[in-house]
């Protein structure tokens, strides 16, 4: 089973950080809480590590990883050419619970994609998953931290029955609490349309689905 280390002492949150982030760079998949659900996070630029992901949950490579970002601009060099609405609902949701599906950078590996050229980005209003992208110097993959086929997971207790077997790590910041996983909106198409359905409401976005 994988080893659960609570990152909530500050005292100790700095070593707790540094070895999640050696996992990270060593190719390693690491489970940590989000603002939303419990999260899978990779580096997305290495091909081994963005397998695992897909393998740990069972997911279809035809289904892309949505990537969690700490600033607009590491948002931006993910994208190519995002369009105006993008920062228009970054500005007012970001930090949080809303993922936005654009065209993908070169830079970004075309198995994480699953060959669509789009990527969804998301800048998570957690300060533990803010702390680990920054400790591991890039965006991660932000999948949510279950099998495809069971329900999204809220404590570390819970990703550790699912998948643990398989993870090195999990970062225990306590339960996520009941709020859904991340509204998504697609901003590749003519019109912004949202994909998922979320905490951020088709009423507040209405004025940007136009």
């Amino acid at each position: 089973m994988a080893e659960i280390i609570e990152a909530i002492d500050d005292a100790s949150l700095p070593s707790v950080l540094q070895r999640a982030a050696a996992l990270i760079a060593g190719g390693s998949v690491v489970a940590f809480p989000t603002d939303t659900v419990y999260g899978l996070g990779a580096d997305p630029f290495n091909l081994a590590a963005v397998a695992e992901v897909f393998r740990l949950k069972g997911r279809a490579f035809t289904r892309p990883l949505p990537l969690l970002v700490n600033s607009l601009d590491q948002a931006i060099d993910l994208a190519s050419g995002p369009p105006a609405v993008f920062f228009d609902l970054a500005k007012k949701y970001w930090p949080g619970p809303l993922t936005l599906v654009v065209p993908a950078s070169q830079l970004l590996p075309l198995k994480l994609t699953s060959n669509t050229g789009h990527v969804g980005l998301r800048w998570p209003r957690s300060p533990l998953a803010l702390a680990l992208i920054t400790a591991a110097g890039r965006p991660l993959t932000g999948t949510s931290a279950n099998r495809s086929d069971h329900g999204e997971c809220r404590t570390a207790g819970e990703v550790n029955e699912q998948i643990g077997s398989a993870l090195p790590l999990i970062l225990d910041g306590g339960p996520t609490g009941d709020q859904p996983p991340s509204t998504v909106v697609d901003l590749t198409g003519a019109c912004p349309r949202i994909i998922r359905h979320g905490p951020v409401l088709e009423e507040e976005l209405k004025e940007f689905l136009s």
